[in-house]
């Protein structure tokens, strides 16, 4: 994935990385874990892949489509994450390439998205702990449950970037761990042909390629830290390196444990069915880490994907495309009034069911990436001599290339989406393309102050 550039170009990543040295940036093992906790957290919400498509689909899923989707996504992040080292991250790729109107779409529809994504997590928690506290299950008790997570969780994403990216390394390894000794405890009881079941008739291709996309994406939500993180330009693409294997081997290894070991029983594969895995496999005390695991895990994931999102709006309100409310900064380094807009945004969609909640994401990541995609072969073209400090070792076709099997996969996830998601979907990017305009009125009148930082650098004229 990492070949350096020794050109001499442009210094454009010199210019867009804003001045915040104050704040204590991330290295690269909290970079790593964050990346993990954006994407994947582990194998909590793979079960439902083999409910949809059964075994040997759901290795082979899980085996292939980082092939597909997650290796080109995160080497374009690892090129454009370098090239513009600063927390607007994918909004500022596509106001490079398409100009600030674009970029401001990209923005409201990957923040969106991330915070449909964030509610699911207080839902995750809940699911693994209900067959421990029953009365978690509905009501009253799981609507508490879900705000008092959400605040505490809130809270702990103010105090800092630094402290999220270490309480993710603690979370991954204790999420992990519990994996490692289900395998060893399983060695006895694999049989290796059950990896190999398939029922063409009876596939669920929607749920299965959701579950995929779901559990594969967001690699590029790391973009939106590049200004928080010590020297982005080496940093950025060695973490997404060492990630990409962190998660792919924290699918796969649970997947091949669980099917090879267990008789199946298709159905039974639902959110939080490792847990009963565990106990069948070693006992209420496996069954117990797993639950604990899977708790620990939804909470570093919404930590994660809270600082993308709050980030990301501060990374716009930089450029212009927000309030300059959005700019400010917290004692401790963070975008208080991100934080509070996203944290507001997952309580209004926790209601949400999880397959709602997935598919609803996903159809929105779909516009994104695709705007990804055209900024990043348009910036090829338009600007091949600009500093590139890790570039994809292909040319121009190469690039377009590269994009085509991702891109088929989105229009085919998008085929499967229901009417209820394309029409709610859509109504949410219909909001973004009158919203633009708004702010820029409200900019006209005065009502919000609006400011671009003068440390960045854009190949479009700025707002202002």
């Amino acid at each position: 994935m990492v070949e350096p550039i020794t050109v001499e170009y442009v210094e454009l990543g010199e210019l867009s990385s804003p001045k915040i040295d104050k704040y204590q940036k991330v290295s690269i093992i909290p970079l790593v874990f964050l990346i993990f906790y954006e994407v994947s957290g582990g194998p909590f919400g793979v079960e439902d892949s083999v409910q949809a498509a059964g075994p040997l689909l759901a290795l082979l899923g899980f085996l292939l489509v980082p092939f597909i989707w997650s290796i080109p996504e995160a080497l374009i992040t690892a090129e454009l994450g370098t090239m513009f080292p600063e927390n607007g991250g994918y909004v500022v790729w596509v106001s490079s390439a398409l100009g600030p109107y674009w970029g401001f779409q990209q923005g409201w529809m990957k923040w969106l998205s991330g915070v449909i994504d964030n509610a699911l997590y207080p839902v995750l928690f809940l699911d693994y702990l209900k067959s421990a506290i029953p009365v978690l299950e509905g009501g009253l008790p799981r609507t508490i449950a879900v705000l008092v997570l959400t605040l505490a969780l809130t809270y702990m994403s103010y105090r800092g970037l630094t402290i999220v990216g270490w309480v993710a390394i603690l979370l991954g390894v204790f999420s992990l761990l519990p994996f490692i000794f289900m395998g060893i405890v399983a060695i006895p009881k694999l049989k290796p042909s059950r990896w190999l079941v398939a029922d063409l008739g009876y596939i669920d291709w929607g749920l299965y390629l959701n579950t995929l996309f779901w559990n594969l994406n967001y690699w590029d939500s790391v973009s939106t830290l590049a200004g928080e993180v010590e020297n982005p330009s080496k940093t950025l693409p060695k973490a997404l390196f060492y990630a990409v294997i962190l998660v792919v081997f924290g699918y796969f290894f649970p997947l091949l444990i669980g099917t090879g070991a267990i008789p199946l029983d298709r159905q039974l594969w639902t959110d939080g069915y490792f847990s009963d895995i565990a106990k069948m496999l070693g006992g209420v005390w496996l069954l117990t880490w797993i639950q604990a695991a899977a708790a620990l895990s939804n909470m570093g994931m919404f930590l994660a994907e809270m600082s993308s999102d709050s980030f990301q709006l501060e990374g716009m309100a930089s450029r212009g495309m927000l309030p300059e409310l959005f700019a400010k900064r917290s004692r401790y380094g963070t975008p208080l009034v991100g934080i509070l807009f996203s944290a507001s945004g997952v309580l209004l969609l926790s209601w949400l069911s999880f397959q709602e909640i997935v598919a609803a994401e996903n159809f929105l990541y779909c516009f994104g990436m695709i705007m990804e995609f055209i900024a990043f072969v348009k910036l090829r073209i338009d600007h091949p001599a600009e500093s590139r400090p890790f570039k994809i070792p292909v040319g121009t076709a190469g690039a377009i290339l590269m994009c085509i099997p991702p891109t088929l996969l989105i229009l085919v996830v998008l085929a499967f989406a229901s009417l209820k998601v394309m029409v709610i979907s859509m109504a949410a990017a219909i909001v973004g393309l009158v919203l633009e305009p708004c702010l820029r009125y409200s900019e006209k009148k005065r009502w919000f102050k609006f400011s671009m930082n003068a440390d960045l650098h854009d190949f479009h004229s700025p707002y202002q």
